[in-house]
């Protein structure tokens, strides 16, 4: 596997960095972003938790969840407060990997949270019972949309990571995912702060990728990963094998930008931006 054994072992981080990844434009990477990245950081010794908030539940294909109605998932956390060691799965093949998986009752939960106390609040209750000592990471999956579900995420985080893609319209909607971040962190989470900013479907051939990356740089400077990830027909087909392409092609030019982009975010420094 990349980075097994190449060269000094990954810092952990202080304490467990819960980061939330979001994008409500549809089609960035936000999904494939949270699988690699999580799968690269434990490949490489780092203790990771994926919680799919996303109803379409494709974190929770790619990592080799049980898709069945029947099972307990992130709703049940949030909806019927059950507690999250009891919902955290190992991910098949991955030492260090474990994911709170999604099924199709969570679409419904943007409506039943409406009605419940501290709606807002739910997740980081939730986390604020488990113990995170055990872990050095915990990736949330949020949903492509600035609804409750997305809320709950940032409120119950550190960090939020951005994925946006190297086509047109990339930055379409962004400054309206800047402003909730805003509102969050004046409202329900003074610590909020945007960490990290992925480009994504890189295509070297195009003067238009080179043009987006250009313009994300310009605007968001040291946010930015070095790392660009480009398209790859491989980081498409693993979740059709329930796999992340870190297992499925460690090889491919896809797993290697994110095992790249995994150790950036590892080694880098806490910059973030209020």
């Amino acid at each position: 596997m990349p980075g097994r054994g190449s060269g000094a072992s990954w810092p952990r981080p202080k304490s467990c960095r819960v980061i939330s990844v979001s994008n409500q434009k549809g089609g960035v990477g936000k999904t494939t972003t949270t699988v690699n990245i999580a799968a690269a950081l434990a490949m490489n010794g780092q203790r990771v938790l994926v919680i799919d908030l996303d109803p379409q539940g494709n974190a929770s294909t790619a990592l080799g969840m049980e898709r069945n109605p029947d099972i307990s998932s992130i709703y049940h956390c949030l909806v019927e407060d059950e507690e999250i060691r009891n919902l955290a799965k190992p991910v098949p093949n991955i030492e260090n990997l474990w994911c709170v998986p999604a099924n199709i009752h969570l679409s419904g939960a943007e409506i039943e949270l409406v009605s419940l106390v501290a709606r807002e609040s739910r997740l980081k209750r939730a986390l604020a019972a488990y113990d995170t000592s055990e872990l050095d990471y915990i990736l949330i999956d949020c949903p492509p949309s600035l609804g409750l579900l997305t809320v709950n995420a940032m409120v119950a985080c550190d960090e939020v990571m951005i994925p946006i893609q190297c086509e047109y319209y990339a930055l379409e909607g962004l400054g309206q995912l800047l402003n909730n971040v805003k509102l969050v962190q004046a409202h329900l989470n003074p610590g909020l702060a945007v960490s990290t900013i992925l480009l994504t479907m890189y295509d070297g051939r195009t003067n238009l990728s080179q043009q987006v990356v250009d313009e994300v740089r310009s605007n968001f400077g040291d946010l930015v990963l070095e790392t660009l990830v480009p398209r790859s027909i491989r980081v498409s087909e693993a979740p059709s094998y329930d796999e992340s392409v870190m297992t499925y092609s460690p090889t491919s030019t896809g797993a290697v930008a994110y095992l790249e982009a995994a150790r950036e975010i590892a080694h880098r420094a806490d910059t973030v931006v209020g």
